[in-house]
């Protein structure tokens, strides 16, 4: 639910928006996570680039 703060921070934003130059760079990462996202959905990604999980193993307590 949106408090008066975030009224408030909106009112600021509609009286001093941001740059044109800060507007292309908010978009231009959107973008390059959408393409990753997208590349690693289709299978394009590379698998060396690909995160393993790592977590506890059962019974052995700890890492």
């Amino acid at each position: 639910m949106l408090g008066p703060h975030w009224f408030l921070r909106m009112k600021r934003w509609v009286q001093h928006p941001p740059s044109g130059r800060r507007v292309a760079l908010v978009l231009g990462v959107i973008a390059a996570c959408l393409l990753i996202v997208t590349l690693e959905r289709l299978g394009y990604w590379p698998e060396w680039m690909t995160a393993d999980r790592v977590g506890r193993m059962p019974g052995r307590g700890g890492f």
